[in-house]
């Protein structure tokens, strides 16, 4: 027989009955593709890893479709939801169609750019239909404020997933790339068709899954190398030495220091590796005065 004690997940029908209801039209400012496929919804899961009793963050919950697919492998979720019309509706669409685990269900009315701390218990994995206009700065935003992350998966635009997994010396390699790959290992974990969407969007959709592991050192912050990799990338095509010059003071102390780190002046920031951007910035930081400007 039937477990009728497991979620029901929404299908076109569901979805747009909910959205008839609430007067919701899907926003391009806010980036809202509401998933109609339940199959979709349950891949995303499965290729998240997320497993039964694991504390699960979701970012952008929309109408719940993959709220309803955490649940459903005995996740406990906390959404986070910038939408107050969204965020008021959710809780009952939980008790309709996921009744049995809606106490495992918390929504969060907030910003995840802005977001300053997440109730409950640490959250154990990310898993998430990411806006695609502020995809990379809230995965790396949620990345940084919730260090008990072991593991996620988010949905993003194509192209970015792209760029998120790409390793260095790659055609797509960049900031998101290099930042990401300070908090985690990242790779591809597929592609999403654009029918699975209403409305469709106009561009793909990729998985990008990651798994945690330590900061790469402790002798410098975060915010100190995510610095340089802003400085190196500013300029794709100049090399390190002309693209550090202003952060490190002139020509002369930015070709010093990556001497110092071991890396050619003349090599450019998409060759080089989170490992690298760490021995860059220990060693402009190991004369007295540090970067220019730095706090």
């Amino acid at each position: 027989m039937p477990d009728t004690s497991a979620p029901r997940l929404l299908g076109p029908a569901e979805v747009r009955e909910l959205a008839a209801r609430l007067g919701v039209r899907p926003t391009k400012q806010r980036g809202q593709n509401f998933v109609i496929d339940a199959n979709t919804v349950r891949r995303i899961v499965r290729e998240s890893g997320v497993t039964d009793g694991e504390v699960v963050v979701e970012v952008g919950p929309g109408l719940g479709s993959l709220t309803l697919a955490l649940l459903e492998v005995g996740a406990e979720v906390t959404a986070v939801e910038i939408d107050p019309l969204l965020a008021e509706e959710l809780p009952a669409t939980i008790r309709t169609f996921a009744p049995d685990q809606a106490e495992r269900f918390r929504v969060v009315l907030a910003d995840a750019l802005t977001l300053a701390e997440v109730p409950g218990p640490p959250p154990q994995a990310l898993v998430a239909n990411l806006p695609y206009n502020v995809s990379v700065p809230v995965l790396l935003h949620l990345m940084a404020l919730l260090p008990s992350l072991e593991h996620g998966l988010v949905m993003v635009q194509s192209e970015v997933a792209d760029r998120l997994a790409a390793p260095p010396g790659s055609k797509t390699y960049g900031i998101p790339s290099a930042k990401a790959a300070w908090f985690a290992d990242v790779r591809r974990a597929g592609a999403i068709g654009r029918n699975v969407f209403w409305p469709a969007p106009n561009v793909d959709s990729g998985l990008v899954a990651w798994t945690h592991h330590a900061p790469p050192t402790d002798e410098v912050t975060r915010e100190q190398v995510f610095a340089v990799i802003d400085a190196s990338f500013a300029q794709r095509r100049k090399a390190l030495r002309g693209a550090l010059r202003t952060l490190a003071g002139g020509t002369e102390q930015a070709e010093a220091a990556l001497r110092t780190a071991g890396i050619d002046p003349l090599t450019r920031g998409e060759a080089l590796g989170i490992d690298e951007f760490v021995a860059i910035t220990v060693a402009l930081h190991a004369t007295t005065d540090g970067p220019k400007g730095d706090s």
